[in-house]
């Protein structure tokens, strides 16, 4: 059964074809051409018609012509467009003109950047260059670094290695410094939140030491779609940008379906296990040899899923495999030679095949869970495909509220996709931190600036003050032994995380995990039960000042909930303005934030078991936020009891959370949600939402901005959701009897017009 069979096979069968929400069909285009610029050097020339190319896509044709008219480029089109050429043409033209010209090549992963390395080795053997190109990773050896340091032309690497092993240590490489003319970031859309704001950062750092050594690089950017490339890339590198967003590139008809597993528990909205009905429609599509790609959002999702399908096509076990981090570089490299080779049916993967590692020709792309936002959705869908012929897409939802919402919502993928990448490069925290390496890597005058952060001075005279650094003259100078990089990490926040520490089998502890500082309160305190990958495990003891959980396996029939005493202090409250009778506002947050008890929460029918108190430390946070007021004399107040009222707020900031990741590129986690009945700062009803990292990155800021359109999206989650009176897909669970889905209903259509 070929491709096109197996979909009318799907479309016709009872069962399946009653939980498809959408099915679609994105129709092929043509490629559009332009003619290779005739700026370009004739051995790249001769060196593009050995892959059999003679001419360009038309946005390739773009981009090479805006690098090499000395333009900051962006180029953003769909996985398999061949953006690799728009930066290697423009490196290789410079090499090729000035000899002593190198560039810096950044990748976010290990696994791409090997990748991306044999890819512009197999152009450099096309062209006839023999310019030398090197990784230089935590795998590279000690002979092979001292090697990259004098003779790399071009050097690939990733944020992290340029963090603690390259600008720390710059002296050693003058070679790259006095002759970088380029800086490569691939994967743009990866940079935000957290790791965004530290990478700009480090970009600052990065820019800082090449103006030392005489130096402005090109900085050539390509990225997934999100919807605010160009600004993304200006607020990361503080430069301006070339935008080619025009994709020229071929594509066959992609056939797209959207599947939400039957409802085995109306009252709860519960769902019958995505995990299970994945295994059932991957079985089908192995029985028919069709080459399938499965993407889940765990490592314990991807090898529970491998161990299904194995048991269901055991004679197809050795075509079946599973990709996650955690395997050998070696076996990772095997796994994508089998699936460019063709010799292996189905790989079951994290998104650590998302990115652009070359895997292929694949018919079908199932996601299993929607992986956080539609950018990476698009990416994992584009995997299969990738050579222009007809592919299949399937998203598999699970019970997941914001899952359920876009299960309910498939035609959101086909318009303008609404997710902003943020960052906020000037969080104090994060500046700070790297004002610190910065100053190790070079002492500061006072006058300079770190990019266009505008305190500089103010942050260098405080860690002068704390003796951090010193202050002589016009200059400060690092004065500790400390390597200040060694001791920031660039995907955390500032504050210390907590290790779990597995020590269920005596003798022997293990490290399975982290959780921040301000989530192990009602996480990880005594007595919790912790789930990590989908086992469960009982903390035993939480040591709050070794930050450590000790942790045990078990198993049991309910989960914990804790509870947490918030007090918000407004610090800032910026210009508050007043829509639809309700008071909207944003500002500055002093958020001190206590857990108190917890309860115990039977799986399934979600009982209360039980209680129990939390004893650990107040935790406090300063951070971005934003608030909305609902006064005495609002319409949707009218006749509420206060208990109804704060269930019915309770439920709109639970909605509100739900959807708001889908405009604002972030973690679920990165952002809280909280309704008081009478706010002790404002003595009103209040929603509040504030970022959950100290300082903040602006994400609730941004959520204020689209609040209109959020509600929307709430309002359409909460009507189409099949529950009675609230389950967690939609407003959570409400603990009384009074019609709470009617009334959050009603608030969210009052706010969509505000």
């Amino acid at each position: 059964m070929n491709l096109p069979q197996f979909l009318d096979f799907l479309k016709q069968d009872i069962q399946f074809g009653k939980n498809l929400t959408g099915a679609f069909t994105i129709a092929g285009q043509d490629a559009s051409f332009a003619p290779i610029p005739s700026s370009l050097d004739s051995r790249l020339v001769a060196g593009l018609g050995a892959r059999g190319l003679d001419k360009l896509y038309t946005h390739q044709a773009l981009a090479v012509s805006s690098a090499l008219a000395g333009k900051n480029t962006l180029v953003v089109t769909p996985t398999a467009s061949g953006k690799s050429l728009t930066y290697m043409l423009p490196i290789f033209q410079k090499k090729l003109s000035s000899p002593q010209s190198r560039a810096l090549l950044l990748f976010p992963t290990k696994a791409l950047s090997q990748d991306q390395q044999a890819s512009i080795n197999e152009f450099n053997t096309h062209c006839d260059t023999n310019f030398k190109i090197f990784t230089f990773d935590g795998d590279t050896s000690p002979e092979a670094r001292r090697r990259i340091m004098e003779a790399g032309d071009f050097v690939v690497t990733n944020p992290d290695m340029l963090h603690a092993g390259i600008l720390p240590h710059h002296t050693l490489w003058i070679k790259l410094f006095e002759n970088l003319d380029f800086i490569v970031i691939d994967e743009l859309h990866i940079y935000r939140g957290i790791f965004g704001s530290h990478v700009a950062n480090l970009l600052r750092r990065l820019l800082r030491i090449c103006a030392f050594y005489g130096k402005h690089p090109q900085i050539l950017c390509a990225s997934a779609t999100i919807g605010n490339p160009k600004e993304h890339a200006e607020r990361l590198t503080g430069l301006p940008f070339e935008l080619i967003d025009q994709n020229g590139a071929p594509r066959g008809d992609r056939h797209v379906l959207f599947y939400n597993p039957p409802v085995v528990n109306q009252q709860l909205g519960i769902r019958a296990s995505a995990l299970k009905e994945t295994a059932a429609l991957g079985s089908y599509l192995l029985k028919n040899r069709i080459r399938v790609i499965f993407f889940c959002r765990s490592r314990l999702r991807v090898e529970l899923l491998y161990t299904y399908l194995v048991e269901r096509c055991p004679e197809l076990k050795d075509k079946i495999r599973s990709y996650r981090g955690g395997y050998l570089p070696d076996e990772r490299r095997r796994i994508e030679r089998e699936l460019r080779e063709g010799s292996v049916l189905a790989v079951v993967s994290t998104n650590a095949l998302e990115l652009g590692v070359d895997i292929g020709m694949l018919d079908v792309a199932v996601c299993m869970g929607y992986p956080g936002s539609v950018s990476s959705l698009l990416q994992q869908f584009g995997r299969a495909g990738r050579r222009n012929q007809e592919s299949l897409s399937i998203l598999v939802a699970t019970s997941d509220g914001t899952d359920q919402y876009l299960i309910q919502h498939p035609d959101q993928f086909f318009e303008k996709n609404p997710e902003q990448a943020m960052t906020n490069p000037d969080n104090l925290l994060i500046v700070a931190d790297h004002i610190k390496c910065a100053t190790f890597e070079l002492p500061f005058k006072k006058e300079e600036s770190f990019g266009s952060y505008p305190a500089t001075l103010e942050i260098l005279e405080h860690l002068a003050e704390n003796r951090v650094i010193h202050g002589s003259g016009e200059s400060f100078h690092w004065m500790s032994d400390v390597y200040p990089a060694n001791t920031i990490s660039l995907r955390s926040g500032p504050r210390e995380n907590f290790a779990i520490i597995d020590c269920t089998e005596k003798g022997r502890e293990e490290v399975i995990g982290e959780v921040d500082y301000f989530s192990a309160p009602t996480m990880i305190h005594q007595h919790a039960i912790y789930i990590h990958q989908g086992v469960q495990y009982y903390v035993d003891d939480l040591l709050w000042e070794e930050r450590q959980a000790r942790v045990r396996r078990i198993e049991v029939d309910y989960y914990t909930d804790a509870h947490e005493k918030v007090d918000i202090e407004v610090l800032e409250d910026q210009a508050r303005r007043v829509h639809n009778w309700f008071e909207l506002s944003r500002g500055e947050f002093s958020i001190r934030t206590k857990a108190v008890m917890f309860k115990k929460i039977k799986l399934e029918t979600h009982e209360n078991l039980g209680w129990g108190d939390i004893h650990t430390p107040e935790t406090e946070m300063h951070t971005q936020g934003a608030w909305i007021l609902i006064p005495e004399d609002h319409p949707v107040r009218a006749g509420l009891a206060e208990s109804e009222l704060g269930a019915m707020l309770a439920g709109v900031s639970y909605s509100i959370g739900v959807v708001s990741p889908l405009f604002v590129l972030c973690d679920p986690r990165d952002m809280r949600f909280r309704s008081e009945v009478r706010s002790t700062v404002f003595h009103k009803p209040a929603i509040f939402f504030y970022d959950s990292f100290p300082g903040g990155m602006e994400l609730s800021h941004r959520v204020l901005e689209n609040l209109a359109g959020i509600a929307l999206s709430a309002h359409e989650l909460v009507s189409r959701c099949g529950c009675a009176n609230g389950c967690p897909s939609c407003i959570g669970l409400p603990d009384d009897e009074s019609p709470v889905k009617a009334n959050v209903l009603k608030f969210l259509t009052a706010l969509c017009d505000a």
